[in-house]
């Protein structure tokens, strides 16, 4: 009997590096908003009590940079300046028109970059995403949950969770491990910390999926003891710096560029949307049972210079037959992911934690008939 194990990890939507993917993708849905057309690539920086953005855009749409960044950072819970990060914090803004070598292309719907971008489905989970991935993701949505709620009146807005999944002849047969990391106020001792996400966080999620808690000896929760400041006063962060978290957590091979800020004229998202759309349909029909879809860029032009479909060996269809479903399921090229897609609509903001895959609400997770 094969078994191994697999560790994914997740972060919380006040995690430093997802406050910047948030403020990225709010303004790009404010730009979606007023003009479907806005092109944009904004990078948000957030550091001890500041926060910068970098990066560009091109729209007809009039942005309050500075109210939708100050807003955003409190909607995650960011309220305390005694925490080194707040609404507060300094702004500094440093966005600039796109340029017009780079605006040349897409006007003619070309690639707004070059790059390569896959996709991935499997039969571990209802989703069809891998299941370290799925589980880790929910610790962390959990985490926040519990948070905004006040079931854990002292948690605070940072976090992240790790699971490792123990296979066995290539299923998923139990959680090994379980980590957490929670910011927290100075009223609860390390055990009561532990005590709280192991009861209100590990045990709900688990029995979601009906899988059980590991030996205890197999639960860390606060490694390093306490943490009482959580955010960028700790550790910077950036736009687009948790792509793996954001895509297959590490099960599946991840493409060349982040997601968040990028409007989808910028294939590093929209062809990572259409690769997983592609992915997960040919799953959901049956053709296979896992399957990773690559899709490859040039700048300036609409159409993919690669295509390829991998089912490792799990292929019920010749491999005509896939290619043949894909062109049946969708055009490939960059305006024909954006219209069957429909990504050009202010969606992106709800993108920016717990991954981009594996949720029903998002237009490439939709099973349709071919």
């Amino acid at each position: 009997m094969q078994s191994y194990l697999f560790t994914s990890e997740s972060v919380c939507a006040g995690h430093p590096d997802k406050i910047c993917d948030r403020i990225s993708d709010a303004i790009l849905d404010a730009a979606l908003t007023q003009d479907t057309h806005s092109r944009t690539g904004i990078e948000t920086v957030a550091g001890a009590n500041q926060i910068s953005l970098f990066g560009e855009i091109k729209t007809k749409a009039t942005i309050d940079y500075e109210e939708i960044v100050r807003q955003t950072v409190k909607q995650l819970g960011y309220t305390v300046p005694a925490w080194g990060f707040s609404q507060e914090s300094t702004f500094t803004n440093n966005v600039h028109q796109q340029s017009p070598e780079i605006s040349m292309g897409v006007d003619q719907d070309g690639a707004g970059d070059q790059g390569m971008m896959f996709g991935f489905a499997c039969t571990d989970t209802p989703e069809l995403m891998p299941m370290p991935i799925l589980i880790a993701h929910a610790l962390t949505q959990r985490i926040d949950e519990v948070r905004e709620k006040k079931q854990l009146k002292w948690l605070r807005p940072d976090g992240k969770a790790q699971v490792t999944i123990r296979y066995e002849n290539g299923k998923c047969h139990s959680i090994e491990k379980l980590v957490a990391a929670v910011a927290h106020d100075e009223s609860v001792t390390h055990e009561e910390v532990r005590e709280g996400v192991i009861k209100k966080i590990f045990k709900p999620v688990l029995s979601k999926y009906n899988l059980k808690l590991p030996k205890d000896k197999n639960i860390v929760v606060n490694g390093t003891g306490l943490w009482f400041i959580p955010g960028p006063e700790s550790d910077a962060g950036l736009t687009g710096r948790k792509i793996v978290v954001d895509t297959y957590g590490g099960y599946a091979r991840v493409g060349g560029g982040a997601f968040s800020g990028k409007d989808p004229s910028k294939v590093d998202r929209s062809g990572a949307y259409a690769a997983r759309f592609i992915a997960k349909n040919i799953v959901a029909a049956g053709l296979a049972s896992k399957c990773e879809v690559g899709l490859a860029y040039v700048i300036g032009q609409p159409r993919p210079l690669m295509q390829t479909i991998e089912t490792f060996g799990t292929s019920s269809v010749s491999e005509k037959a896939l290619h043949d479903f894909k062109e049946k399921l969708i055009d490939t090229s960059v305006k024909g992911i954006i219209n069957t897609l429909n990504l050009a609509v202010p969606i992106y903001q709800r993108t920016s934690a717990y991954g981009h895959f594996g949720r029903d609400s998002f237009p490439w997770e939709k099973i349709v008939s071919v």
